[in-house]
């Protein structure tokens, strides 16, 4: 029954979310906004208990001295960090989210500059991916390079300095042919995804159960 109940949950949680979606007339089309009032119950829960995860790893992390336990102790302070400054600006203001806030002191100048470094980060690692990629080794390759070169001139002033038509080219790379293949592999995801929701509903697929 450990397996059953879960599946037959799913089952007729699903079923009705599709009879809602279609039939939008009372009392079906309001169970659509329930299921997701609930969900956002849910959801906080989860954000509970991934909060309780993060707390008892990292301090086994620390008491076990294992690799990069220093970092724990930065991740837990600022852990408390936020929280504290987050639920006294609640009560001062009445919202944490208040600019003269200790909170949004924080989130602008210790995680909106971290976040900027991630970010900074991230251009060197894609920079290194594309060389990689755009090596002119076939002839796929060779196109991808073109093409993304002149998308990329294409975006900054000194595309249009050295050919005005580049700008344009560039234009029409990303609304044809780029759209085009993006359309392609949308229409596969929400495919898979239709597909995957019904393996879900009919319990042909069990492995949100381990």
């Amino acid at each position: 029954m450990k397996r059953e109940v879960p599946i037959i949950i799913t089952f007729l949680t699903g079923f009705l979310c599709v009879i809602a979606f279609f039939i939008p007339h009372p009392p079906l089309g309001d169970l659509q906004q329930r299921f997701l009032v609930w969900y956002a119950i849910v959801y906080g829960f989860t954000m509970v208990l991934g909060l309780d995860s993060l707390l008892k790893y990292n301090v086994k992390k620390i008491t076990q001295r294992k690799e990069g336990w220093q970092y724990s102790y930065v991740l837990l302070f600022g852990l408390a960090l936020v929280l504290v400054t987050g639920f006294q600006s609640w009560l001062k203001y009445g919202t944490p989210f208040e600019l003269r806030s200790s909170f949004m002191y924080c989130y602008i100048h210790i995680i909106v500059p971290l976040q900027a470094t991630m970010f900074a980060l991230l251009a060197f690692f894609i920079s290194s991916a594309a060389y990689r990629a755009f090596r002119a080794r076939t002839f796929e390759a060779t196109l991808l390079l073109v093409a993304a070169a002149i998308v990329m001139l294409g975006r900054v002033p000194i595309g249009k300095m050295i050919w005005s038509e580049i700008p344009v080219v560039s234009d029409w790379l990303l609304n044809i042919p780029q759209l085009a293949a993006k359309r392609g592999i949308q229409i596969g995801v929400y495919l898979g995804g239709v597909v995957m929701s019904l393996r879900i509903i009919l319990g042909i697929e069990r492995t949100y159960l381990t």
